[in-house]
C-alpha cells in the first residue's frame, strides 16, 4: 500500500433523528449528489414503518440493521496457485457498510412502487429477520461455515 491512509471523516448527524448512523444511511441512499430527494425519501420511509407498526421508526431501523449486520464474510485468498474462499472477522463500520447496501439493494429490486414504500418494506422484512437483505445474510454465513476449513489461511 503507497502512500497513507484516507483519513477518517466527521459526518454531520441528520436534521430529523440528529443521529450519525442515519445520516450515513441517506448518504448510501443518494444518488447524483442529490441529498434532499435521499433524506426525504428516508424520512418517508420512517413515517410510513410507524404508521404500518406503531413503533418507534427508528428502533425498527436499528434492529434491522443489526439483523442484516453480518459477522463473518468471504474473502478471496490466493495459496499457492489455488484461491480459497476465506472466512473473515468483519469489522463493526463494515458490518454496518454491509448492512446498509445490502438493505438499499434489495429495496431498488422490489418493483411497482415509490423508493420509500420499498425501502419502508424492506425495513420491516428486516426487523422480523426476512427479506432479501436477511437472506443475503443468511448466505454468506452459510458460504462462511463450509469453507470454514479453510480459516487457518485467513
Amino acid at each position: 500500500m503507497r502512500g497513507k491512509p484516507a483519513p477518517k471523516r466527521k459526518i454531520s448527524p441528520d436534521s430529523k433523528f440528529n443521529r450519525e448512523d442515519v445520516a450515513k444511511f441517506i448518504n448510501y441512499l443518494m444518488d447524483r449528489g442529490k441529498k434532499n430527494v435521499a433524506s426525504d425519501i428516508f424520512y418517508e420511509a420512517m413515517d410510513i414503518i410507524s404508521q404500518q407498526t406503531k413503533q418507534d421508526a427508528l428502533e425498527v431501523f436499528d434492529n434491522a440493521i443489526k439483523n442484516v449486520s453480518p459477522t463473518v464474510e468471504i474473502r478471496g485468498r490466493r495459496v499457492g496457485g489455488a484461491n480459497y474462499q476465506v472466512p473473515v472477522a468483519v469489522r463493526s463500520e463494515r458490518s454496518f457498510t454491509l448492512a446498509c447496501r445490502w438493505i438499499l439493494e434489495a429495496a431498488k429490486t422490489r418493483k411497482g412502487k415509490k423508493m420509500a414504500e420499498k425501502l419502508a418494506e424492506e425495513l420491516m422484512a428486516a426487523y422480523n429477520s426476512e427479506g432479501a437483505s436477511f437472506k443475503k445474510k443468511q448466505d454468506v454465513y452459510r458460504m462462511a461455515e463450509a469453507n470454514r476449513a479453510f480459516a487457518h489461511f485467513g
